[in-house]
């Protein structure tokens, strides 16, 4: 579980987040707390909840069954 945890980060924390986003226009723009933006890109133990990874793919408009298609390419 934590290798499929650590994929959700890291897919987030490049794809979405990315080097040139602030983490707080990021948390804004998602309905999450700036700490959990930050969390996700930087604590490797950080365990991401399914309702904080909800919120940030219903602010994305995509449904999490899409999400998790996006992780396993």
């Amino acid at each position: 579980m934590g290798d499929l945890n650590r994929k959700i980060c890291d897919y987030v924390a490049t794809e979405w987040i990315g080097e040139t986003q602030a983490k707080t226009e990021f948390a804004l723009n998602h309905n999450i707390d700036e700490k959990t933006a930050r969390r996700i890109c930087n604590d490797e133990s950080y365990t991401i909840t399914l309702f904080t990874l909800n919120k940030i793919c219903e602010a994305r408009n995509i449904k999490l069954s899409e999400f998790f298609k996006l992780i396993d390419n």
